[in-house]
């Protein structure tokens, strides 16, 4: 795949082509600005973009023109001699560059391991981070995903959890492609396991996309393409995601998207480059819905700056790039036709999330202070800042934003420096919500995202994340910056330049650095679902139900028997009501779960009436249960609990760790 060059500029050296410069193409940028791209090979021998300014391209062809000295004419025209490659050199070369890209995969996997560890010392025993529910809900819809490949079932809606109403798994996080991936991983090993891994990689994963797009098709310096991967995989926005959010994290896949699409505005093979594009848009689709948004949007963005900045030439490109798009969109509404339908029509769907966008949203001066999980950052450096652990999606600290504001003043002639520019700040804008904010405190004021915040799907965002676009932005700001900075060290002033920028780098960059995540333990699954006894007490397709019902004790009994049963209520997003489609959190509680909850939590004592009973045999009818079970561990008030259960059920049965008690004779 050839790389994306301009013409060579006074400033690089003789016999070295850059891919960058001053006067950038439309492709040049859209790679630069949301640096992301399939992968190429690493080869030295790249096809330079038309150069210049607004008028038409220039010629590919190798006709030197009027203007350069016609050859001798005589009857036989000698041929210049062509030198032979060095293909031992090339070979030597190769190799280098792949211990290189090795290294660099290295240690960015060193970096998400070191971000994770804590949670790797007993995965099983163990929640990683801050927001335990989210891991919970993650690790049952990976442990789903293998049950619905290994049966054959709906990955797009079920009822194993809420039963007997269900869930609409597209309106919650999908995330069915790595479902489908890890599932030998689910089943050898557990969903706990498959979601530490997941979260793992999508650091090292994601680090490592960036570094191989900015150092095949936007720079030449390695060191700059390591740094601009290094940010956009471990800046504050994707570590504070990393405590329960793996859909965000997992933009592996988003380089070679956006590739595509500056494949596509290029127009030289657009049927073949649309279907790609749209192959990748459907697994992307598959992996986080979400994350394809921001990235459409992104790609909007860049497309939109760069029409103010180079009208003519956006506009030149503009029909190869909606002729590949039909194409795309062809196939992703043939591909995503069901799931779409299931999204936005389909049973549970939901329309937005409960309470209002600025629940969600970040300050406008957080992007100067340093997140939870930072070098710099502490326990409560965000607090007021940001709405929780896992939305801290700015806080760059002071000094990268600095450096970043002297980078966009140093290379301000370079439409790509522009372009980033531009993106980053209406990004960042949109991300705090629909009104301003001074310090912590929220005005009155309408800020920019009150102009969309009632559109289609831009409805159902989480505010916060528009942040992550402008990570993105600031990471390939770096990569140029630094690459414009090497280029210069064969100058005697560019030295002495190039080793000031490195430093001004490292004291932006090291303040941000992550710490590893915490963890804490969590209360074991009993014996019972592990060693499969539950299956003698419960049906396929029946539900078992964990006292007390709430909290995540039935996700995390459901997860460790592969979803094999259903559970009632649980957690996700789900409709108010069937004619109130706006989101909420999981779903009203049945009379004897509110009864159940109440002992548990000491509200009310165990005396029960014959209408609790007969509310109690209604309920588990409802839930189409077969066995009602208390464990020994885990339970608080496990005694009161299990005086109320015999009231309303009868004597229960002790079985290994738990007690049972069968329902089926109500049920059935």
């Amino acid at each position: 795949m050839p790389r994306i060059t301009t013409a060579p500029s006074p400033e690089v050296p003789a016999g070295r082509t850059r891919r960058l410069g001053r006067s950038s193409t439309a492709a040049s940028a859209f790679v630069d600005s949301y640096a992301m791209t399939a992968p190429a090979p690493d080869t030295r021998d790249r096809e330079p973009a038309p150069t210049g300014g607004d008028g038409p391209a220039a010629d590919d062809s190798s006709d030197p023109g009027p203007s350069a000295p016609s050859p001798a004419t005589t009857g036989v025209q000698e041929q210049p001699e062509q030198p032979e490659p060095d293909t031992a050199a090339e070979k030597r070369r190769g190799g280098r560059w792949r211990r290189a890209d090795a290294l660099v995969a290295l240690i960015y996997l060193a970096g998400a391991f070191w971000v994770t560890a804590r949670g790797w010392r007993d995965y099983d025993g163990r929640l990683l981070g801050s927001r335990p529910n989210d891991q919970g809900f993650n690790e049952w819809m990976l442990a789903y995903a293998a049950h619905a490949v290994t049966n054959l079932e709906n990955p797009f809606f079920t009822t194993l959890q809420n039963a007997p109403a269900g869930v609409n798994l597209m309106t919650n996080v999908g995330m069915q492609l790595p479902g489908l991936v890890l599932t030998p991983v689910t089943l050898l090993f557990g969903a706990s396991f498959s979601y530490l891994l997941f979260i793992t990689l999508n650091l090292a994963g994601t680090g490592y996309a960036w570094y191989h797009v900015l150092s095949r098709h936007v720079v030449d310096s390695r060191a700059a393409a390591f740094v601009g991967g290094l940010f956009c995989a471990f800046a504050p926005a994707l570590i504070s995601h990393s405590n329960g959010h793996p859909h965000i994290t997992a933009q592996w896949l988003v380089p070679f998207i956006v590739w595509r699409v500056v494949a596509l505005s290029r127009g030289e093979r657009v049927i073949r480059d649309g279907l790609i594009l749209g192959g990748l848009v459907v697994a992307q689709f598959f992996i986080s819905l979400e994350i394809l948004f921001l990235t459409a949007l992104g790609c909007l963005m860049l497309v939109l700056a760069y029409l103010v900045f180079r009208p003519r030439d956006a506009v030149r490109r503009l029909r190869p790039l909606l002729s590949g798009l039909a194409i795309t969109a062809v196939l992703v509404s043939a591909a995503a036709a069901y799931p779409l339908w299931m999204q936005f029509a389909g049973p549970q769907h939901r329309v937005g999330h409960p309470g209002t966008p600025d629940i969600y949203a970040l300050k406008l001066g957080s992007f100067v202070q340093f997140a939870t999980k930072s070098i710099a950052g502490g326990p409560t450096s965000a607090i007021g800042w940001a709405p929780n652990t896992t939305e801290q999606a700015s806080f760059y600290g002071w000094s990268l934003v600095v450096l970043a504001a002297g980078v966009l003043w140093w290379l301000r002639r370079e439409t790509t420096v522009r372009v980033l520019g531009a993106v980053g700040l209406v990004s960042a804008l949109f991300s705090i919500g629909t009104t301003w904010t001074v310090g912590t405190r929220r005005t009155d004021v309408p800020a920019p995202f009150a102009l969309v915040q009632n559109l289609p799907v831009f409805d159902s965002v989480v505010v916060s994340r528009f942040a992550l676009i402008t990570t993105v932005a600031l990471g390939v700001l770096l990569a140029v910056a630094g690459d414009r900075l090497a280029a210069r060290r064969t100058e005697p002033a560019g030295r002495l330049a190039a080793r000031v920028g490195a430093v001004a780098v490292a004291a932006a960059i090291l303040p941000i650095l992550p710490m590893p995540l915490d963890a804490k333990g969590r209360t074991p699954v009993p014996d019972f679902v592990t060693a499969g006894t539950w299956r003698d007490h419960v049906a396929p397709g029946r539900t078992l139900v964990p006292v007390p019902v709430n909290g995540m004790t039935s996700l995390y009994w459901s997860s460790a028997a592969v979803a094999g049963f259903a559970v009632p209520e649980g957690y996700f997003l789900a409709p108010v009501s069937a004619t109130d489609n706006t989101g909420r959190w999981g779903v009203d509680p049945q009379p004897t779960a509110k009864l159940l909850t109440a002992v548990s939590l000491g509200e009310r004592d165990t005396t029960v009436g014959q209408a609790d009973v007969d509310r109690a045999r209604a309920d588990v009818r409802y839930w189409k249960a077969d066995a009602v079970v208390l464990p020994d561990r885990g339970a608080r008030r496990h005694d009161d609990l299990k005086t109320v259960l015999d009231a309303l059920y009868g004597p229960g049965e002790r079985v290994e760790d738990v007690w049972v008690w069968d329902v089926r004779p109500f049920t059935r």
